[in-house]
């Protein structure tokens, strides 16, 4: 099978069930070791470097506190991903150039505002691994202990004077309403812990998401824009390219043929008015198909159809006009961006038209819906298959046309068929 993707953040997998308690547990039970080891390992780093920076050593000594608090953030962003299932990106640090000192070198991490980030979740992170681990103990704790009360209370000494906190709330003296308040403390912790113990770790959580992959984060959506800039002008380009290969290839040399025949039609107009007559009406039959081919030409500019009734019409004239027999289904809302109404029809129009020079299919089915990610659009046949970006069939500028609205773009074709050419286009409707 060949299969083309371009590249779409995809939201992590949600655990759920008991197994999401567990995890959610795990990281809360262990949040105040980890951020203890952080504490106690940096911050006496840190200190001494700072009481001795007026000598080259403190520097040093800063520069290995902000190195260990480096290592400390990478284990975190990976009990986030692992135990949260969250999507925790890692920063890109600083790094010294090639030709810099040695003194450059060792100061680096210092000039890199994410090791300081780094630094500041090694102190505060104490705080919240605290609480969550409090937290996960004290219910924990609850759960187990009232359930089990009804069998290890027998060991426990009853007062002489029978008072029990089941008799000062008015339950009644002795073991029995004991049994039975304590029981009831357990069902009630069983019942809230899923909550308690995800409320407990998305406080240790949450912080660490905001200094660890905040700024990694931001740097993520700076190199897509940037990515899918350079995308929109590659794009734009070879489109440009392609419209005046096209235009000088047909129109243009029809125009010239058209300018002659009528000089020669006027020429024999007066000597052979018949010759004339047949020149000119060959001539009327190039200007009509001229027209023809320079709409189509401005089809690939943009649509009129798809400005003037949406992008589910446009679809439908569309395969109405493939050689191989379609299907369409398009279920499309309403206010969609201009920008991903245009990634879709192309989309289709490049696939229908492999379709129909490539594939030898016998038919073809289009799919246009909304999903979570965005708008879906699938285009499959039952040809022969071997599609592949890397053969010409304009599934390359495709690619960055796609990329260009950052979206996803997947062909699977086999060899021996069928094909689907899949997009997922983002759409952002604030």
């Amino acid at each position: 099978m060949t299969t083309t993707t371009t590249r779409l953040e995809r939201p992590p997998v949600r655990i759920r069930g008991v197994q999401r308690v567990l995890l959610d547990s795990a990281y809360a039970l262990t949040a105040f070791p980890v951020s203890l080891a952080a504490f106690v390992v940096v911050v006496p780093v840190l200190a001494t470097g700072a009481g001795l920076s007026v000598l080259g050593v403190g520097l040093a000594l800063m520069t290995l506190s902000v190195l260990i608090a480096r290592g400390f953030a990478v284990a975190e962003r990976v009990r986030l991903r692992g135990m949260l299932g969250r999507s925790a990106p890692g920063p890109r640090y600083l790094r010294a150039r090639e030709g810099d000192g040695v003194v450059r070198r060792v100061l680096m991490p210092l000039r890199d505002p994410q090791s300081w980030l780094d630094v500041v979740w090694s102190l505060v992170g104490l705080v919240t691994g605290t609480v969550a681990f409090s937290v996960a103990v004290a219910w924990w704790a609850a759960v187990g202990g009232g359930l089990t009360y009804w069998y290890w209370e027998r060991f426990l000494p009853m007062d002489e004077d029978g008072v029990t906190l089941a008799s000062l709330i008015g339950m009644g003296e002795g073991r029995e309403p004991e049994i039975m308040l304590n029981t009831g403390f357990g069902v009630f912790a069983l019942l809230t812990l899923p909550w308690v113990m995800r409320m407990a770790a998305l406080t240790h959580a949450g912080l660490a998401s905001v200094l660890l992959c905040g700024r990694a984060e931001l740097q993520g959506q700076v190199e897509r824009v940037q990515d899918s800039r350079d995308a929109a002008r590659v794009a734009e380009s070879a489109s440009m390219r392609r419209l005046e290969r096209d235009i000088h290839d047909g129109p243009q040399q029809r125009l010239v043929r058209l300018a002659m025949d009528l000089g020669r039609a006027r020429r024999q107009v007066h000597n052979d008015p018949e010759r004339a007559e047949k020149i000119i009406e060959d001539a009327r039959r190039q200007a009509t198909e001229t027209v023809a081919e320079l709409r189509s030409l401005s089809r690939g500019i943009a649509p009129p159809l798809l400005v003037d009734r949406g992008l589910a019409a446009a679809v439908e004239e569309m395969a109405q006009g493939c050689p191989v027999p379609t299907t369409v289904s398009a279920y499309v809302p309403d206010g969609l961006p201009p920008h991903v109404e245009t990634a879709a029809y192309f989309t289709v129009a490049e696939a229908l038209t492999n379709v129909a020079k490539h594939s030898g299919a016998g038919e073809a089915q289009v799919h246009v819906t909304m999903s979570g990610m965005g708008l879906v659009v699938e285009v499959s046949d039952d040809g022969v298959g071997g599609a592949h970006e890397g053969k010409g069939l304009g599934l390359a500028g495709l690619v960055r046309r796609i990329e260009a609205v950052e979206g996803e773009l997947t062909v699977a074709s086999p060899v021996g068929g069928p094909t689907l050419v899949r997009a997922c286009i983002p759409v952002d409707r604030r």
